[in-house]
């Protein structure tokens, strides 16, 4: 029997179709999408068309499931059709809205009370009140909001009607109006911000049930987030840390309780199996590497063996790599700076070694975040195309203090729908038990002298736990 996974990223739509007994994947396709931050959901209907047919198509497959981008504004009128470009968590117009919000409600602390997030520009909510403001007449037109992950699940079915729409609490828990602590919406946020307005938002779906069917049968799950579904494809349980390092860093753990961060960095996400998944994100992530080859003129992997040629700290030389600004610590308007330079240590092996070690430093911050919420972290997951570099692989368990486990590159989104998708045959149980990617376990003794030096570059007063 098969199944199918679907994630439907920024970049692109993947498909990958798996052997139910053992998770083995059976085939596979992708299309690419349009770049951007405001872009039609038909694009992304289209290229999942074409990932499907890339993939042999699904007709023979007995559910599927969909992973996807958060907090993307996909807004809805009265017939079904789509009112506007939808919005991506990337489209930081919203920004003052977000400001904006958190007045409106009295403060940060308000916002953790309700919903466990504080609003920023990706935040979805904060994309509805720069709808509100900025083209009413959209605004008034829309009957119905919901996620990209919400719209391509219902497109699958076939289905004009509102009524039919379904969502997860993961991806719910990214809007700013739902709260995974409660397991529920808060819908006169969603009011606010549309400025009195109410549209319909998606029903909640069980992490095992189904919320709809394709024409051909297959059951189409609740679907999920993509951290929370690459999380379920991980199998990450309570006390594993998530690492992704891709175009942005984000930090994330399973835990059986909700974070309440009143300084609102530590989101209260909520995981693809009925647990939490506190989540920091930043927004200088994988590039930083890019940045600093470029800057020394040398490809990943001669950028990988400078750094590991020279000593921890990199002779007192730190890099604070807020090159795009800061999400957490949240310092939009901020940028990188090289600090500790001297005769002696700029060089390129310590530039090498201070890009590596910033970018792990910044990570470990917003790990320590999470763990200033009382919840465990035992060991680090490293996924994402920056744990291709082998200095950042190594380096990593000095830095997190902690074991590092380094999953060989996979779809994991896509891997964690079809997993979910496999579950929804069999909701009774637990989810299915995957074979397990190949790892590798990276140990190493403890820097704590190079986050301390990091922090000092950086202004952090914060400390490691």
């Amino acid at each position: 029997m098969l199944v199918a996974g679907i994630d439907s990223s920024t970049q692109s739509s993947k498909v990958v179709v798996c052997d139910v007994a053992d998770g083995r994947v059976v085939r596979s396709g992708s299309a690419p999408h349009p770049t951007g931050t405001e872009v039609h959901p038909d694009q992304w209907w289209q290229a999942l068309g074409s990932a499907i047919e890339a993939a042999g198509g699904l007709d023979d497959v007995a559910a599927v499931s969909v992973g996807a981008q958060q907090h993307g504004m996909v807004c809805l009128d009265e017939s079904g059709e789509v009112v506007r470009e939808a919005l991506l968590w990337n489209d930081t117009r919203s920004g003052p809205a977000a400001d904006e919000l958190i007045a409106d409600l009295g403060g940060p602390q308000q916002w953790v009370d309700e919903v466990g997030v504080v609003p920023v520009a990706s935040i979805t909510a904060t994309k509805l009140r720069w709808l509100a403001d900025n083209e009413p007449a959209n605004a008034d037109r829309t009957a119905a909001v919901c996620l990209p992950h919400d719209w391509l699940s219902w497109k699958l079915t076939g289905s004009t009607d509102l009524a039919d729409l379904w969502t997860d609490r993961s991806d719910a828990s990214g809007t700013g109006y739902f709260s995974a602590a409660a397991d529920e919406y808060q819908p006169r946020l969603l009011e606010l911000a549309m400025r009195g307005r109410a549209p319909m938002a998606p029903r909640i779906v069980g992490p095992a049930q189904n919320g709809g069917a394709m024409r051909s049968g297959a059951g189409i799950g609740a679907g999920a987030g993509d951290n929370a579904a690459a999380a379920l494809a991980l199998g990450a349980v309570p006390g594993d840390c998530i690492v992704s390092l891709g175009t942005s860093g984000v930090v994330s753990a399973v835990s059986d309780s909700a974070p309440t961060d009143y300084a609102g960095l530590v989101a209260g996400f909520a995981d693809a199996t009925g647990r939490q998944l506190p989540l920091v994100c930043t927004l200088n992530g994988a590039p930083v590497l890019a940045a600093v080859a470029k800057m020394l003129d040398v490809d990943f992997d001669t950028l990988s063996d400078l750094a590991l040629s020279a000593p921890a700290g990199a002779d007192g030389l730190s890099l604070v790599p807020y090159f795009e600004g800061e999400r957490s610590p949240n310092l939009p308007r901020t940028r990188g700076a090289l600090h500790g330079m001297t005769g002696r240590n700029l060089n390129s092996a310590n530039i090498a070694r201070a890009g590596v070690e910033g970018l792990l430093c910044s990570l470990q911050y917003c790990a320590d975040r999470i763990r200033d919420q009382g919840i465990e972290i035992n060991r680090i997951i490293l996924v994402g195309g920056g744990a291709r570099s082998a200095a950042i692989r190594e380096l990593a368990p000095a830095i997190f203090a902690r074991p590092v486990v380094v999953p060989e590159p996979g779809e994991y989104v896509a891997l964690g729908a079809a997993r979910q998708a496999a579950w929804s045959l069999d909701p009774t149980s637990e989810a299915p038990r995957w074979s397990a990617a190949d790892e590798r376990v990276y140990e190493a003794d403890p820097t704590p002298h190079v986050v301390e030096q990091y922090h000092e570059a950086s202004g952090l007063t914060v400390g490691r736990n």
